[in-house]
């Protein structure tokens, strides 16, 4: 077990199919204690199913996976862990954990990408006991795998009042001075990349109404 101060936890988004998981994706992400959501890629999603979690967590965007691994590396000395089933992974609740961790969710279809897969340091997937289905929708599997994060890590458990947790104070909201803000140079990577991406759900946004949808400038790290 880690020291609770010692370590922290990250969950990856890149090229998630059904752009409102990332809206449930947050809500586990603040219930386990998740340090930072990284979002690469397109910066807009569906926060419904979060519940007003979003505003309890850090963002920050990249646009591509090397961008995220060079940050996740060398900035906060992080191990990247793909969640999915490899010839090497290794059951999560075996705690394969070393130190900080970024979790890499695969797409809910296709699983991870090969690039995905080449920036990941190690991988671990989820036991089923039961033969009914093949694979997990991708935020049950990311509240599993953060939740034994957390418990390896010693996170301290949240008090409880009633049958519910309570809930922290709604952070204030930051000047715009503080938000993320877009370079030409980075408008124009966002812009190709949309483009290469123009036939993936996640980019199109044809299953889910763009009025739905939010641009997170509010909510990235500076």
């Amino acid at each position: 077990m880690a020291a609770a101060a010692a370590v922290e936890s990250y969950v990856v988004v890149h090229n998630v199919a059904k752009r409102h998981n990332v809206g449930t994706l947050a809500r586990s992400a603040s219930a386990f204690g998740v340090a930072e959501v990284v979002i690469v890629g397109r910066r807009d999603f569906n926060s419904f199913g979060s519940h007003g979690s979003s505003s309890h967590l850090r963002f920050r965007h990249f646009h591509s996976l090397s961008d995220a691994q060079l940050y996740l590396h060398n900035e906060r000395d992080c191990d990247i862990c793909g969640v999915e089933i490899t010839e090497d992974a290794v059951a999560v609740s075996q705690h394969p954990f070393r130190k900080s961790t970024a979790f890499l969710l695969g797409n809910e279809g296709t699983g991870l990408s090969a690039k995905e897969i080449e920036i990941c340091d190690f991988f671990v997937y989820i036991p089923q006991y039961g033969g009914g289905t093949a694979s997990l929708n991708v935020t049950v599997a990311a509240s599993i795998v953060l939740h034994h994060f957390g418990v390896w890590a010693g996170f301290p458990e949240r008090r409880r009042e009633g049958n519910k947790f309570v809930l922290a104070e709604k952070p204030t909201r930051q000047d715009r001075k503080n938000y993320f803000l877009e370079s030409a140079e980075s408008i124009i990577a966002e812009r190709k990349l949309r483009r290469e991406n123009a036939s993936s759900d996640f980019f199109n946004g044809k299953q889910i109404d763009d009025a739905q949808s939010d641009l997170l400038d509010g909510l990235f790290s500076a």
